[in-house]
């Protein structure tokens, strides 16, 4: 996966009417900006003709009309370095769109033979070097990279693990968390790299000795917390965790994994102290409660004694600004038949997330079951301002004016739902019952019978 690609366009503009462009040393322009980031030299009328011929042909995809365009700029450039070097970046990034990589390659690393240190042009041969999987030559560009912007450190463990370096790879993944905090995807790949090397002992020893050596690393504990739990030695990590928790009082990951033990062995006033500080914590991401969420769930439907503690742990998330948490509350007592307090937790979660489709669904879903009209009707349309090709929403708001009496309200919704509705026959034959009862309500019988029929055309797959 890459990270981090930065994509920046510049605009050649209005400056080409004077003899000589000036703008910062050391950018290359490209299309679309108000600035102009390279001093040109002296730009003939020919160059300036053809070269802009190519900003517009590549504005419009015309990559290789472009291209044609920037061998007579470079004609017309009479071999003048600076603007052979800006035809050759240009050439570069049309090349690389028709996924000619090689010649793209070539391009890009003559504009760097002057322009060394450019990043605009460095961004776009690591583009091309991760296209092509020449993780190899992408190493030291993104080194370089990382000099002007540290987010590319991520991108570096990704090349390494590519290109199984994986020793470089876990010390800047440490590194990284040592800087940064906790990630989900760099977690995700440290266990990844301990899968492929198949080296849990030896990591696990290496891990031990970093403790000895600096017994004050959180992350260091974190991960042999980890390798344990992978070695099926629950105990051993267990201890590891309490452990960290005697060196680190404050520390708030460590409950990441002392919550589960507690509740393993039956201490569940400790797990719910321990779920508590995980779902309090601005060090734990949003990932790593929901799934703390999800295990707390599974305890209580084996323990319906403390489904009361429900609405606790919820208060514990503080409203932040996800509707997640209350989905997946409303889905766990759904499952328990229990709808009024689904979709209690359900409006809770469109009111924090509106723009969730399956929430908003499964909430529309339960208000028109429990007969909540009104709701229905205002939430469907609210719904359909964020979602208006969502045929399913125009039948849900169709069936709640059909309740409330709206009737044409109701035929307005379902006739536009109509036709976003793609090759699908149960819900096309719901549309034609909600249409006939709309209109019989309203007394045309000739075009309820008509809808009638047409539902009763309509063969559904057992």
């Amino acid at each position: 996966m890459k990270l981090k690609i930065k994509i920046t366009v510049f605009f050649f503009g209005i400056l080409f009417s004077v003899p000589a462009i000036y703008a910062q040393e050391d950018e290359i322009p490209d299309q679309d900006s108000a600035t102009v980031n390279e001093d040109l030299g002296t730009v003939t009328d020919a160059f300036q003709e053809h070269f802009f011929e190519a900003l517009k042909q590549k504005g419009i995809e015309n990559f290789e009309l472009a291209l044609n365009a920037l061998a007579l700029a470079e004609t017309a450039a009479a071999g003048n370095v600076e603007n052979t070097a800006v035809v050759n970046f240009e050439k570069g990034k049309n090349l690389a769109a028709l996924k000619r990589y090689e010649e793209a390659e070539d391009s890009f690393i003559m504009v760097l033979t002057t322009k060394p240190s450019n990043i605009d042009v460095q961004e776009a041969l690591y583009d091309v070097y991760y296209e092509t999987r020449e993780y190899e030559k992408a190493i030291p560009l993104v080194k370089k990279l990382i000099k002007k912007d540290e987010d590319y450190k991520e991108d570096l463990v990704n090349l390494y693990n590519r290109t199984k370096q994986y020793d470089k790879a876990l010390e800047l993944l440490d590194e990284l968390d040592d800087a940064w905090g906790e990630s989900t995807y760099r977690n995700a790949l440290r266990r990844n790299i301990y899968k492929v090397t198949g080296n849990s002992e030896g990591a696990i020893t290496n891990l031990q000795d970093k403790i000895d050596e600096n017994p004050e690393n959180e992350q260091d504990y974190l991960n042999l917390i980890f390798l344990y739990s992978e070695q099926d030695e629950p105990e051993k990590a267990f201890e590891t965790a309490k452990e960290l928790l005697k060196v680190q009082p404050e520390s708030e990951l460590v409950h990441l994994a002392l919550y589960k033990f507690y509740l393993d062995n039956g201490q569940k006033e400790e797990a719910f102290k321990s779920m508590d500080i995980v779902f309090n914590s601005p060090k734990v991401e949003k990932e790593s409660k929901y799934k703390v969420l999800a295990d707390f769930i599974g305890f209580v439907n084996e323990n319906p004694a403390y489904e009361t503690t429900i609405d606790t742990v919820v208060a514990s998330f503080n409203n932040d600004g996800s509707g997640e948490v209350y989905e997946t509350l409303g889905k766990y007592y759904a499952s328990k038949g229990k709808k009024e307090v689904a979709l209690k937790f359900y409006e809770k979660g469109v009111k924090l997330d509106d723009d969730n489709y399956s929430l908003l669904k499964n909430t529309l879903l339960l208000q028109i079951d429990l007969q909540k009209n009104t709701e229905a009707a205002g939430l469907s349309e609210e719904a359909l301002a964020t979602f208006p090709a969502q045929a399913f929403l125009y039948l849900l708001n169709g069936v709640a004016n059909n309740r409330l009496g709206k009737h044409d309200s109701a035929i307005e919704s379902l006739e536009t739902g109509l036709d976003f509705l793609l090759d699908d026959p149960r819900v096309e034959r719901d549309f034609y019952d909600q249409l006939r009862a709309a209109y019989d309500a309203k007394g045309d019988a000739a075009k309820a019978a008509s809808f009638k029929l047409k539902a009763a055309q309509i063969k559904l797959d057992n």
